[in-house]
């Protein structure tokens, strides 16, 4: 199994990809496979979110890309930017990772929360897309190392 416990900083190209959806970009600790078969353990800092376009190294010296798999989406559209904004607060109201679009919102797939959308006179749309979430503002990258504020995107159980 090859071994993968840091992301690449480095400029050399990727060598494998593997592709993941949103939940699993998620996991720290991860067995997986490499869109060649092979199989891959991950093992990364606590708290890492893999990101599409992400390159990991291996132990044995590969550069693997991340791809962020295409998954079952919910496309939320609205009449005009005020209902947009209005569906966005109540989706982060119940703390769900959103991907927010040029006029649209995209959500995983839940009955319970596109019921929610439709009453708020949104158009709810089902789409296969790679799915890609905001980080939120107390993500890396916009902390201080070492602060304790490293707040992250809360994943619901059943997610």
């Amino acid at each position: 199994m090859l071994l993968i416990e840091s992301i690449h900083t480095g400029s050399e190209p990727a060598t494998e990809r593997l592709s993941l959806p949103f939940e699993y970009r998620c996991k720290s600790r991860l067995r997986a496979k490499l869109t060649s078969g092979e199989e891959v353990g991950l093992f990364l800092e606590r708290g890492t979110i893999l990101r599409g376009g992400d390159r990991l190294a291996a132990r044995d010296g590969r550069i693997v890309a991340v791809e962020a798999a295409p998954e079952d989406l919910a496309e939320v559209r609205c009449a005009d930017a005020n209902h947009l904004a209005r569906a966005a607060y109540h989706l982060g109201n119940r703390h769900v990772a959103v991907e927010v679009g040029e006029g649209w919102l995209r959500l995983q797939r839940d009955h319970v929360l596109e019921g929610m959308l439709l009453g708020l006179g949104c158009e709810v749309v089902p789409v296969e897309a790679p799915f890609e979430p905001e980080a939120g503002a107390y993500a890396p990258g916009h902390q201080h190392p070492g602060d304790g504020s490293g707040a992250r995107i809360h994943m619901m159980a059943g997610a």
